[in-house]
C-alpha cells in the first residue's frame, strides 16, 4: 500500500505535485491536488465546517488548527488549482477581487506598479481609488507589450507588474514570455526583483499557464469558469516560488479573507468539469465571432481567434484557443431624438436565450454592458481612452448549441 496514503498531508501535497506535472491538464482538474477523504474514503472530499479542531496534546499541533488558517475542504481545492496552474501552493480567497487586494500586500507603502492598460474596470478601481490611497501605491498603465516603453518606465521603487491576459473586455493579449524576458534583463543587478502577476481569469489553465512563462504568480476570479455555474464567487492566488509562498501564506493567515468551506467545494467539483467545459465554450465562441464578423449591425468584432485580430498569430502561439469571450461594438443610433442606451435596451428587450447580467464564465450565455457593468466605476472619458463604449457589449459564450445563440443575437440585431 502506497504509505501517502496513511500519512495525508505535506508528502501527499507533495507527490501530488510531481504527479501533476506529467499528467495532461484535462486529467489534473479531475484528479489534481489532494482530495483524499481519510475518515472515510470518499470520492469526493466533504465540505467540513468546523472553526476549530482538536489538538492532540498541548505543543502537538494537529494538521489543521483553526479554520482560517487552514481547512480540509480548502485544501483539497487549493492543492488542486495550484496543480491546474502548475505551482506549488494556492491559497483561495472569498472572491478575484480579495485575491488581487491580497497580491498588493507583498508592496511596500509607496511602491509603483505598471499595468497593462485596458483592463477590468474592477482592478482599475482597486488599484486608483483604494490602495493608491490605504497603501500610497503608484499605478502607471501602459501597453505591456511595449517592452522598450516596459523597461524606460520601471524605477528603482517600481515592486509589480499586473498583466491581464486577455483583458476585460477588449481582449488584447500580453507576450508573456518576451516581457517576462525584458523585465529580467532590464532589472539584471539592479536592486529586488518585480513581482509579475498575471490574471488568467479570462483564460484558465486549460488555455495558458502563465507560471510556465515566467511569471510570478497567477491570480484567479474562480467564480467565472472554475466555479463554472453561477453559483459561487471565489479567488485565488497561486505561484510556483516557495519563498513566495510562503510569503503569501503568512499573509493569507494575517488578512484572512479566505474561501469559505462550502465556496471551496463548489470551486472542486466546477473544476472537475473545466477542461470538457471550455472546450465548449471556446468552440461556440469561435462561431459566433465569425458570425458576428460579417453582420450589418456590428461595427467591431475582438476576438483573438479571429485571424483579423491584431494579435492573432500571438494567440495561436500562446493560448490553445481564441477563448470563451467575444467583445463586440453595436452599430449606435442613427435616428434623431434616440440614444445609444436606447438602441441597447431595445436589443436586449428582444433576446429569448442570452442573459443581461454582471460576470461571465457560467455554462450559460451571458452579455455584459460594459459600460454600466464591468467598467461603470471608470468616467465615460476613462471608458473611451480604452475603447469601452455604450455599445461595447462583452459576450460570455455558454455551452449551448452554438445556431440557437446565433439565431437568438441575430434576432434581437434585426430590431
Amino acid at each position: 500500500m502506497n504509505h501517502l496514503r496513511l500519512f495525508p498531508g505535506r508528502f501527499a501535497a507533495m507527490e501530488s505535485r510531481k504527479r501533476a506535472r506529467s499528467l495532461k491538464i484535462e486529467t489534473v482538474a479531475v484528479h489534481g491536488g489532494d482530495q483524499h477523504d481519510p475518515g472515510h474514503g470518499a470520492i469526493f472530499p466533504p465540505i467540513t465546517t468546523a472553526t476549530s479542531f482538536v489538538q492532540p496534546n498541548l505543543g502537538e499541533e494537529g494538521r489543521f488548527a483553526y479554520s482560517r488558517c487552514g481547512n480540509p475542504t480548502r485544501n483539497a481545492y487549493e492543492t488542486a488549482i495550484a496543480d491546474l496552474e502548475g505551482g506549488c501552493w494556492a491559497t483561495a480567497t472569498a472572491s478575484g477581487m480579495a485575491a488581487t487586494a491580497l497580491a498588493l500586500e507583498l508592496l511596500r507603502p509607496g511602491q509603483h506598479i505598471l499595468v497593462m492598460r485596458g483592463l477590468y474596470g474592477g482592478t482599475h478601481r482597486l488599484f486608483e481609488k483604494v490602495r493608491s490611497f490605504s497603501m500610497n501605491l503608484h499605478f502607471t498603465f501602459l501597453d505591456l507589450n511595449d517592452v522598450k516603453s516596459v523597461c524606460d518606465q520601471i524605477r528603482e521603487d517600481t515592486g509589480m507588474i499586473w498583466v491581464e491576459t486577455p483583458t476585460n473586455p477588449l481582449l488584447a493579449l500580453v507576450d508573456i514570455p518576451r516581457l517576462v524576458e525584458a523585465v529580467a534583463a532590464a532589472r539584471q543587478g539592479k536592486g529586488e526583483r518585480i513581482l509579475i502577476c498575471a490574471d488568467n481569469t479570462f483564460a484558465t489553465a486549460w488555455n495558458q499557464q502563465p507560471l510556465k512563462m515566467g511569471v510570478d504568480i497567477v491570480m484567479l476570479s474562480a467564480s467565472k469558469y472554475i466555479g463554472g455555474h453561477s453559483d459561487m464567487t471565489g479567488g485565488a492566488l497561486v505561484t510556483a516560488d516557495k519563498t513566495l509562498a510562503d510569503r503569501l501564506g503568512a499573509l493569507a493567515k494575517s488578512v484572512g479573507a479566505i474561501a469559505s468551506p462550502f465556496e471551496a467545494y463548489l470551486a472542486l467539483r466546477g473544476m472537475k468539469t473545466l477542461a470538457v467545459r471550455m472546450e465548449r465554450h471556446c468552440g461556440n465562441a469561435q462561431r459566433l465571432a465569425e458570425f458576428l464578423s460579417q453582420h450589418p449591425q456590428i461595427s467591431e468584432v475582438h476576438y483573438p481567434g479571429l485571424p483579423s485580430h491584431p494579435q492573432h498569430s500571438l494567440c495561436k502561439k500562446q493560448m490553445r484557443t481564441g477563448g470563451a469571450v467575444v467583445t463586440v461594438r453595436l452599430k449606435g443610433a442613427s435616428s434623431g431624438g434616440e440614444t445609444d442606451l436606447d438602441v441597447m435596451k431595445r436589443f436586449f428587450s428582444k433576446l429569448r436565450i442570452w442573459v443581461l447580467a454582471e460576470s461571465l464564465g457560467g455554462v450559460e450565455s451571458m452579455i455584459n454592458h460594459s459600460a454600466t457593468m464591468s467598467h461603470g466605476s471608470m468616467t465615460k472619458e476613462q471608458r473611451a481612452e480604452v475603447g469601452v463604449y455604450d455599445t461595447t457589449l462583452r459576450l460570455s459564450v455558454g455551452i449551448e448549441d452554438v445556431t440557437d445563440l446565433i439565431d437568438d443575437l441575430n434576432e434581437a440585431l434585426k430590431s
